[in-house]
């Protein structure tokens, strides 16, 4: 990419606490946007259209596969999901930075399409501390836990495919490290030279 902006994709197995990481972290940086997916699953809890998701029946979905509409999509737990292509563009192009919730799959489509997205995995501490989230949460049935727990033992299999790592044992840590990643991105020398133009050309560097 020959601009300032950064895409981050951020993947983990349910329940690792990736969703609260990405929300502290645009609560705090206002220049780290979110790029609102689409999913033919129900809305969970208080979500609302347009804010988490864009929640959709299957045949629209089919129909923007068919379209070319998303950068990426898959099928997860079995509902789909898919990224609009255009707004991940669109805010790129103009230099902002984007961050992606998606899972494993997704986050290659995307590497293999924009070789410099950055690609973050978050782990649990443990096997035992991921069982009790989701069972905390109490969103799922007993069985759909079961299903995400042994989903959960493949999508581990991937984090050697990302760029960076976080283990979220204590939040604030991992919250500390996820804006270590994003701040160093925007350091870059390519990220500098257009974000501070005239400090390069006040250098004369070229």
């Amino acid at each position: 990419m020959d601009h300032p902006g950064n895409l981050f994709v951020v993947a983990a197995p349910s329940g690792s606490g990736k969703s609260s990481l990405v929300k502290a972290l645009m609560e705090l940086d206002a220049g780290v946007a979110p790029s609102i997916s689409h999913t033919t699953r129900a809305p969970r809890g208080q979500e609302k259209d347009g804010r988490e998701y864009f929640f959709i029946e299957p045949a629209q979905f089919d129909a923007m596969v068919a379209a070319g509409d998303f950068l990426e999509w898959a099928l997860v737990h079995g509902n789909h999901y898919g990224t609009s292509r255009r707004a991940i563009e669109q805010r790129i192009d103009a230099g902002g930075d984007v961050v992606l919730e998606i899972d494993w799959q997704g986050a290659l489509q995307i590497k293999r399409l924009f070789p410099e997205a950055v690609l973050v995995f978050v782990l649990p501490p443990s096997w035992e501390e991921l069982r009790a989230r989701l069972t905390r949460r109490g969103e799922d049935a007993p069985d759909v836990i079961e299903l995400r727990l042994a989903n959960a033992r493949e999508e581990l299999a991937q984090a050697s495919h990302f760029d960076y790592v976080i283990i979220n044992e204590i939040f604030e840590r991992a919250l500390f490290d996820l804006k270590a990643i994003v701040h160093a991105q925007r350091l870059r020398y390519t990220a500098q030279k257009s974000a501070r133009a005239e400090t390069f050309r006040a250098l004369g560097i070229a």
